[in-house]
């Protein structure tokens, strides 16, 4: 039977699909990690890397077995930070989710309240849009969310962790960029705009949409993105206007300007702490009352 080591070194490997990062990377030397792959594929009997002395690259069962190496590797570790948990929650672990954007708000609070008050509980992150969150919390592979609102079930509870303001993010060189102070709504008619995905980016784009209905404005809609950073891109590249959660002014990009929008509601955009209501861990607790 292989190991979580031969795993291990496998996925790194597949990763960097270069022995000596892979190496580095594992703070092992190259010919224990050419070791522990020869191992596995003697275990598995099939070849998972085409190797010659310039490159490395996954065969068709490398690449399949890379995914099932990962699911391994993570029940692994979820299996780790359920034993270490203890019974006051000032040790221990958590498991957290985070949204891209999130990481620029609410997530650097979190992060200070435990190295503050929680130094000894060690936080497993991981980056999931909120539909991918909402799941692994009923799954039970995560204890604390940071979401944006959406229906929670019965078995899940919430409370409001941030509100904030939209932004405008317009090419530098746009005609809308330069004048100073907040803009309206209605200067985005007609104007090339890029819009949040309806299934991947549900939250962001009812918002927009709900905005633009109740100022009468039909922008030209270019691309349907799911991720703030990814439109920032798009914007500094020149294809169209944004609208963003203020958070987002912190990723800093030279051919972006950003503006205040005039809006009915000044803080629209809202993240919640989303937890399962059974959960018994006692980090949990301890993290919710410090926050």
């Amino acid at each position: 039977m292989f190991t979580l080591a031969q795993l291990t070194s496998f996925v790194a490997v597949a990763e960097e699909l270069h022995f000596t990062r892979a190496a580095e990377r594992l703070n092992m030397t190259q010919p224990p990690l050419s070791r522990q792959i020869q191992l596995l594929e003697n275990e598995l009997r099939v070849q998972l890397l085409d190797r010659t002395n310039r490159t490395v690259r996954l065969t068709p069962a490398g690449r399949a077995f890379l995914v099932e190496a990962r699911r391994i590797l993570r029940h692994s570790e979820h299996a780790t930070l359920a034993v270490r948990r203890v019974s006051t929650g000032e040790a221990g672990a958590i498991a957290v989710g985070f949204t891209a954007a999130s990481a620029y708000s609410a997530l650097g609070t979190l992060l200070e309240t435990v190295r503050a008050a929680l130094p000894g509980v060690e936080l497993l992150l991981q980056e999931l849009v909120t539909r991918d969150q909402l799941k692994a919390l009923g799954e039970g592979s995560l204890d604390l969310g940071l979401i944006r609102p959406s229906a929670t079930g019965a078995d899940l509870t919430s409370r409001p962790a941030v509100r904030e303001g939209l932004l405008a993010a317009l090419p530098a060189g746009h005609p809308l960029a330069a004048p100073a102070g907040p803009m309206r709504i209605g200067d985005l008619a007609g104007e090339d705009f890029l819009m949040y995905s309806p299934i991947e980016a549900r939250y962001f784009h009812e918002l927009v949409v709900s905005i633009f209905r109740a100022a009468g404005v039909r922008p030209v809609v270019t691309q349907y993105l799911a991720q703030v950073h990814s439109m920032l891109a798009l914007v500094n590249g020149g294809w169209g206007i944004a609208l963003v959660p203020e958070a987002a002014a912190q990723m800093r990009y030279g051919g972006i300007a950003f503006r205040p929008v005039e809006l009915p509601d000044p803080q629209p955009v809202e993240l919640n702490l989303v937890w399962r209501r059974n959960n018994d861990n006692p980090v949990l607790e301890a993290l919710l009352r410090h926050l």
